[in-house]
């Protein structure tokens, strides 16, 4: 996606999540079940306080996170930390380098992508939280953030620190998902095979990429851009039946899910 789309889209899930959460703070979030709707304006407040004071000091801060007091509200910080925010991006291009967690992205560009990803699952969690309609995820940024979430997140996170995987994978006889984002009137259909092993995770295709076969695997996940992101980051509406299609082997998807939780714990 171009950075200008990703901003434009980090504002629209930010709106509305602003729009929302008032009144409802006292709410429980049951995509984030230990969370109040406060909690997780909270939350959301501190990773972009976070992220603008990496942009500001091009680094990890440290020491982290800043003190307030027990009183300060959710809604102040999270207003502040936006504008903070939007100011840090305005400042810089998003080619211009930046220290970032994954190594193969160290540009401001990368996050400009986290920032809109993050903002629409906790955009999600808030419209779960007050009890709202879940706003459709335009198609775009939902492929964008499917292929984050296995690229990115799970399969950089099992190369680099595979120790946190040994549980999830080290009895794996080596398994293969399809993961598919149905075509919509604004997108075509985008696949994904992962394969999995113990000590690997490996993510073929995704938006303009060709997978190399797809005919023998093990499950096969199908839905909207939409649904299938929801799936994928747990987000589905509690108590409502699934909206993707799921088929395949049981114990084959439960190995892939338990790979999803523990990288983005």
């Amino acid at each position: 996606m171009e950075n200008a789309r990703l901003l434009e889209c980090l504002e629209s899930d930010y709106r509305r999540m602003r729009e929302i959460v008032p009144g409802h703070l006292e709410s429980r979030v049951p995509s984030c079940p230990d969370w109040t709707v406060d909690d997780l304006t909270w939350h959301v407040g501190m990773v972009y306080l976070h992220k603008a004071a990496t942009m500001r000091e091009g680094a990890d801060p440290k020491p982290w996170p800043p003190s307030f007091d027990d009183s300060y509200p959710a809604l102040t910080l999270i207003d502040d930390a936006y504008r903070q925010l939007l100011a840090e991006f305005a400042a810089r291009n998003p080619s211009d380098p930046m220290w970032t967690w994954y190594g193969p992205d160290q540009t401001v560009g990368f996050w400009i992508r986290r920032m809109a990803q993050e903002t629409v699952i906790h955009r999600i969690d808030a419209e779960l939280g007050v009890r709202e309609q879940v706003t459709p995820v335009a198609d775009d940024l939902a492929i964008d953030g499917i292929d984050e979430l296995l690229k990115v997140f799970v399969a950089f996170d099992v190369r680099e620190w595979p120790k946190y995987f040994t549980e999830a994978l080290q009895d794996s006889p080596g398994r293969s998902y399809l993961i598919r984002a149905d075509v919509t009137t604004d997108s075509p259909s985008v696949s994904w095979l992962v394969k999995t092993a113990p000590g690997q995770f490996t993510v073929e295709g995704g938006p303009d990429e060709k997978i190399s076969d797809d005919s023998a695997a093990d499950v096969t996940v199908s839905g909207t851009p939409t649904d299938v992101l929801r799936w994928s980051w747990n987000r589905e509406t509690p108590g409502m039946p699934s909206r993707v299609k799921i088929d395949g082997n049981g114990d084959a998807l439960a190995e892939f899910r338990a790979c999803v939780t523990t990288a983005t714990q």
